[in-house]
């Protein structure tokens, strides 16, 4: 207990520090919520890879989809740092940072508002991050509960309210640069831990060789079918993989991401990290959950063969037979994991309420310094309101809160990846695609909560819904963009002006027009 409690501590210890040291740099709005567009690769590709991989990723999903999957839940991890990180980077990221600071847009919503000149779009996408941003983030505090419960055999409340405090005091500090840093320590820990968990699980059944045979001999399912190469469902997989490696190319706290980049070589090297990080993490997260199955005495199952406590209860039953350094470890890696994404989220929900919803709308003025108080104050609501969410959903019956965090990534995505995309490269573009994309993608998810027999039973899994809505949005926003009047063409030639300027560059980047066969 000694060990787990000074690991914590420890933790804790440097988070802190940090958000104090960063301080002096987030004295704007644009230092605080972007760090000033200046934010090295090595720091950007973290920040954007521990955004993406939180307790929910490690203790939920891995926990679920490696059940389910067995070792053909690799293909998920695979797909993330694949399609998540590397097409995320080499088709978003440069244009995302050329053009949000053209137009001097600072979040997702305002992107839309001064991309397809619409303040109705700028309000209409702030509700949408809103009201699907907070469930979401809600559900980081659950990925912990039940490692805490094994590891402390306290009440995971306690867990909570810790991790709700030391998010707020560090963001509210330091703002997004404190955040990358920490995002950056955070990472460091979280390669080292996944590493070491995946050692000590395969060492437990004979190795990887071992653990494979094992595996595709688990009593009460076909013969290899959980090792094998697509697993028992494929389709179901597939949908997984689109979910959560496309989705994040509409999540406001990912792209986000791009905005602060501060050089075209920052791309590349950001590229290449971002990629191997989340070839580690998520890769060796699902690799850890298909081998679940094998740890079915400790954790065990109810009548239908899947774990009794829930899905969420694999992975810590997984680990609850290592050493205390290693289960301490282990605690600190899912904490770093949770509040790395915790930070991130609660920062794209406080800019985005107080520069797209409240900033000009319903306070008519409001300075960089009435904006950069508001913003770390509803950062801390934020982080009070999750928590609350997280303890009442964790504490009672309300399945409807537990429904509303499934659907909210498929949502999010759903309503803003197509637009976004498209916005980025095409100028035909309109204002009713855009509409009609938000509004699809919300009410169909919301309908998957409230009327799911309407849906195809293939459509009734809120990762499928998501999954269908983000592609189908794809085929809408330029059917509907076709159908509707073509935009103002000097307002999408003013947007895209910024593509056509001229930069110099080394020659380490490029050997130049006519040097080719020098």
């Amino acid at each position: 207990m000694a060990t787990k409690i000074l690991l914590l501590l420890v933790f804790f210890a440097i988070t802190i520090t940090v958000g104090l040291l960063f301080r002096k740099r987030s004295n704007s709005v644009s230092g605080f919520v972007l760090g000033g567009r200046s934010v090295g690769p090595w720091l950007t590709a973290f920040a954007y890879g521990t955004s993406y991989f939180s307790a929910v990723v490690f203790v939920g999903y891995a926990g679920q989809f490696g059940w389910k999957f067995g070792v053909s839940a690799l293909w998920i991890g695979l797909g993330n740092a694949l399609v998540g990180c590397l097409l995320a980077w080499v088709i978003l990221a440069r244009r995302t940072r050329v053009l949000t600071h053209h137009l001097g847009s600072a979040t997702m919503p305002d992107f839309f508002g001064r991309r397809y000149n619409s303040r109705s779009l700028k309000i209409g996408a702030s509700v949408v991050t809103f009201v699907f941003l907070v469930p979401y983030t809600a559900s980081l505090f659950n990925g912990l509960s039940r490692l805490f419960e094994t590891a402390f055999r306290v009440d995971f409340v306690y867990c909570i309210i810790g991790m709700a405090v030391l998010t707020a005091i560090y963001v509210i500090a330091g703002g997004y640069t404190a955040t990358a840093v920490n995002d950056f320590i955070q990472g460091i820990i979280m390669l080292a831990g996944i590493i070491a968990v995946i050692a000590a699980v395969l060492a437990q059944n004979g190795g990887f060789s071992g653990s494979v045979t094992a595996l595709a001999n688990v009593p009460g399912s076909a013969p290899g079918v959980f090792a094998s190469f697509f697993g028992p469902d494929p389709l179901s997989l597939l949908g997984v993989v689109l979910l959560t490696s496309v989705g994040t190319w509409g999540l406001p706290q990912m792209v986000q991401k791009f905005y602060s980049i501060k050089s075209e070589r920052n791309i590349k090297t950001g590229t290449v990290i971002s990629t191997i990080f989340a070839v580690v993490i998520s890769g060796g997260c699902y690799f850890l959950g298909g081998f679940g199955r094998l740890f079915a005495d400790r954790i065990g199952t109810n009548e239908l063969g899947n774990p009794a406590a829930g899905f969420d209860s694999v992975i810590p039953g997984m680990v609850a037979g290592f050493s205390d350094l290693l289960v301490g470890v282990v605690i600190v890696l899912v904490f770093a994991a949770s509040i790395s994404t915790l930070s991130s989220l609660v920062m794209a929900s406080a800019s985005t309420l107080t520069l797209d919803f409240l900033k000009g709308n319903f306070v008519k003025k409001m300075d960089d310094r009435r904006s950069l108080l508001t913003i770390r104050a509803l950062v801390g609501v934020f982080i009070v309101i999750s928590a609350a969410i997280a303890v009442v959903q964790a504490k009672s019956t309300v399945t409807f809160i537990a429904q509303l965090m499934g659907v909210s990534w498929g949502a999010l995505a759903g309503a803003f990846l197509a637009p976004f995309l498209y916005g980025l490269y095409w100028k035909r573009v309109t204002k009713a695609a855009v509409w009609v994309n938000f509004i699809f993608a919300s009410a169909l998810m919301l309908l998957n909560i409230f009327a799911k027999s309407l849906f195809p039973a293939i459509l009734q899994s809120p990762i499928n819904a998501g999954a269908f809505t983000m592609l189908f949005g794809l085929i809408l926003v330029p059917a509907v963009s076709m159908l509707t009047k073509r935009p103002d063409k000097k307002l999408t030639d003013d947007c895209f002006a910024c593509f056509g300027v001229p930069v110099s560059v080394s020659k380490a980047d490029s050997l130049g027009k006519g040097e080719i066969n020098v």
